[in-house]
């Protein structure tokens, strides 16, 4: 991806090496469900936020931290700057006001507005924050445990996250909150697939929109669909307890998400990326 020397987003906030504090005892699950549908590593990683429980406060933490000049901070603001141009035109299109999302970069663990959040989660976004949060360390994970080396791969990531701010903007967050407090969990689990695979479906959208303005270099889109591949909860599921249970899928199958991010790449049209209207079993 042809990236150095163009704009980058002033949305980010640097607190790596500022640490996470503590979380308070209490609280229960409620909307923050819809926080770890952000999780970009699907199965076993549990429900860590408390809803509703007090935090103990940490150090006040400000953008421009030491570190923040590094060539992956960098290379992260241009595709947050990238993802802004593209959705600020979209929601223009549709007569929408969109708002980016900041992105926090930390180290370890953070201090969010549900709770405290570590590396161990993935990168995620906070409908309580409006932010997205990264541990850089995942990308070490995404190509030692994943197989999937790339810059266009890690570009996938941040387009995916900011694919459920778009979501959130647009009231389906929401929605499919309000839904999941009524079914029972396999159909909870449902709607997050849906709701993961539109979120690639508009990571896909961003890279059409990438190539449209000729930063996609040769082999950047294979490696998007590698990660995507490489991170179906199919997959994930199978190498770390040996067998696949579909009925805990939260996430997708490998197949769905390069089916999903490749419909957005190849068609650059929001009206196709619907995952609620169609049977589960044709996602």
């Amino acid at each position: 991806m042809q990236w150095k020397g163009r704009r980058q987003s002033g949305n980010i906030e640097d607190r790596r090496g500022m640490g996470g504090g503590r979380i308070a005892i209490g609280g229960g699950i409620g909307t923050v469900i819809i926080v770890l549908i952000g999780l970009f590593l699907g199965g076993g990683l549990g429900y860590i936020f408390g809803e509703s429980g007090s935090l103990i406060p940490t150090a006040t933490t400000s953008a421009g931290a030491a570190g923040a000049n590094d060539e992956m901070s960098q290379f992260i603001a241009v595709v947050l700057a990238d993802a802004e141009d593209f959705w600020t035109q979209q929601f223009k299109d549709m007569g929408r006001t969109y708002s980016p999302p900041r992105l926090v970069l930390f180290t370890d663990s953070v201090q969010t507005g549900s709770g405290l959040a570590t590396s161990a989660t993935g990168p995620f976004y906070s409908p309580t924050d409006k932010k997205i949060f990264i541990d850089l360390s995942f990308y070490d994970e995404l190509r030692t445990r994943f197989g999937a080396s790339g810059d266009f791969a890690q570009a996938y990531v941040i387009a995916h996250e900011v694919g459920h701010a778009v979501q959130d903007q647009l009231g389906i967050l929401d929605q499919v909150d309000a839904e999941q407090r009524q079914v029972d969990k396999q159909t909870a689990n449902e709607l997050s697939v849906r709701l993961e695979l539109q979120a690639d479906f508009f990571a896909g959208l961003w890279a059409h929109y990438a190539s449209s303005i000729g930063v996609v270099q040769p082999g950047d889109i294979e490696e998007a669909l590698n990660a995507a591949n490489s991170i179906g909860d199919d997959r994930i599921q199978q190498q770390s307890q040996g067998r696949v249970v579909p009925d805990s899928f939260t996430h997708g199958t490998s197949a769905q998400r390069v089916k999903w991010f490749q419909l957005g790449y190849t068609t650059g049209d929001i009206d196709q990326g619907d995952t609620f209207s169609m049977p589960y079993s044709q996602l």
